[in-house]
């Protein structure tokens, strides 16, 4: 049994904990899957690179209504998907390799395998080689989430957010189970890359959790480009001649989809079923999360959580957040840090974008919150003329009186980037007439969305 001052348990957001400071601790650093974690190899970076790859497959589309005549004369899937992976699996294997064998980490033992906890502060990792026993003086848990497949997918073969960004070649048709994040991103690559796709969803919107009119103005638009089919519910699957029969109910009863290949995209769930974890007196949630307080402390004793393993953000710039937290923490016990969950942005990169942060207006409903809102749409800036954006918006939430803002919603291009000074406004306490009056806005750029809506603001 071998001893550790501590031990990481996944290489993902965990990994960056550890810096020079470190150098005098004997460290350990687990990992039972591919170096570098979800984000960083079927996650947020490849998953980007392919949506950039297909807004710019879905330019020519657009174009004509600009008086550009443009033709997509096709997309070559193995070379896109090669660029990629080529970039990213070195990016892995130099992480794997820094770790393992640089000087900078003589102090740093990596166990490639599953860690289980065996009591307190102990733990067995089963290796290719055999099982290995540790213990250590402090643990931090980040071994991240894995994509749930339903079980009534079971008769047929099933890709993932995991697998589906290596296929082989592209399929003519594609079913997408699930109507959030992944199915809204994943749809419009496969579907700018030329696949019929047809989109799943249990509910009667896509992206539901966002802000209704958000919800709303994207599944208007996805159902243009997709065979949508909403409130359904996934009745089973078969392997038929030519391809899977995907089974479903509706309110018109039961229907039928014959595919090539079908994509399970209903939602992750926390690895903390693979860790044993009440042997280490660890809690979770009813849905599997670490539970942890606002040092990201667990129920133990010296354990730490972070990232999708204990929350359900489920998001990098989060997981990198807390690390910083957790790094602190365990350099400096005595003045600890609380980690910052007030105003997390997220964003969708489909075509169109979307972007999010605070409450929506039926969160605010709901909590009785006192509010007013203000709409912008694209077609109402100059920059928007440009584009002839007829479709996307901004709308913001803010207090009546004070003018701080609780939430902020966009829909259209560039959304992703346009929320960014929305947050810095929520998170520093910046209200809406100081920043819109406060600062110049280039006109006429982007942002001028932005400034619009924070002006429209009936504010008392």
């Amino acid at each position: 049994m071998t001893h550790f001052d501590l031990v990481i348990v996944g290489s993902g957001s965990g990994n960056s904990i550890l810096d020079k400071r470190f150098a005098g601790w004997r460290v350990a650093i687990v990992e039972r899957g591919v170096f570098g974690g979800t984000c960083l190899n079927v996650g947020c970076i490849p998953t980007k690179m392919f949506v950039h790859t297909a807004d710019l497959a879905g330019t020519p589309a657009a174009s004509a209504k600009l008086g550009v005549d443009a033709e997509l004369r096709g997309v070559r899937w193995t070379d896109v998907r090669d660029r990629i992976f080529g970039r990213i699996d070195p990016i892995s294997a130099g992480g794997r390799q820094y770790r393992v064998s640089h000087a900078d980490n003589a102090n740093v033992t990596v166990y490639e395998g599953t860690a289980r906890f065996t009591g307190p502060g102990a733990l067995s990792v089963d290796t290719s080689t055999g099982s290995v026993d540790l213990t250590a003086d402090r643990v931090v848990l980040a071994a991240g989430g894995r994509p749930v497949v339903p079980p009534e997918l079971a008769d047929v073969p099933v890709h993932t957010s995991d697998t589906i960004m290596r296929l082989e070649e592209l399929p003519r048709r594609l079913v997408i189970i699930g109507s959030g994040f992944v199915a809204a991103e994943l749809a419009h690559v496969f579907s700018a890359f030329g696949v019929d796709v047809t989109v799943v969803g249990r509910s009667g919107a896509m992206l539901r959790y966002e802000d209704a009119d958000i919800s709303a103005r994207f599944t208007s638009l996805a159902g243009e480009r997709w065979d949508l089919r909403l409130n359904r519910t996934l009745r089973g699957a078969a392997v038929v001649d030519g391809g899977i029969r995907v089974d479903l109910d509706g309110a018109s009863g039961p229907e039928s989809i014959e595919t090539d290949l079908v994509l399970a995209a209903v939602g992750r769930v926390p690895n903390s079923d693979t860790l044993n974890l009440p042997a280490a007196g660890i809690d979770v949630t009813p849905d599997g999360y670490v539970v942890v307080d606002e040092f990201q402390r667990t129920t133990a004793e010296g354990m730490w959580a972070l990232g999708d393993l204990s929350s359900p953000f489920e998001l990098k710039h989060v997981a990198n957040h807390e690390a910083r937290i957790v790094q602190h923490n365990l350099l400096n016990p005595d003045t600890p840090l609380e980690a910052d969950h007030r105003f997390v942005p997220h964003a969708v990169f489909s075509s169109p974008q979307v972007a999010s942060v605070g409450l929506t207006e039926q969160q605010a409903r709901a909590r009785g919150v006192r509010y007013v809102t203000s709409t912008q749409d694209y077609a109402g800036i100059a920059y928007g003329w440009a584009m002839e954006d007829t479709t996307g918006f901004a709308k913001l939430l803010a207090d009546p009186s004070t003018g701080q803002l609780l939430g902020a919603h966009i829909i259209g291009p560039q959304a992703s980037t346009l929320i960014q000074p929305l947050v810095q406004a929520m998170s520093f306490g910046l209200d809406a007439r100081s920043m819109a009056r406060g600062q110049y806005w280039i006109h006429p750029a982007m942002p001028e969305l932005i400034e619009n809506a924070l002006l429209n603001l009936p504010l008392d």
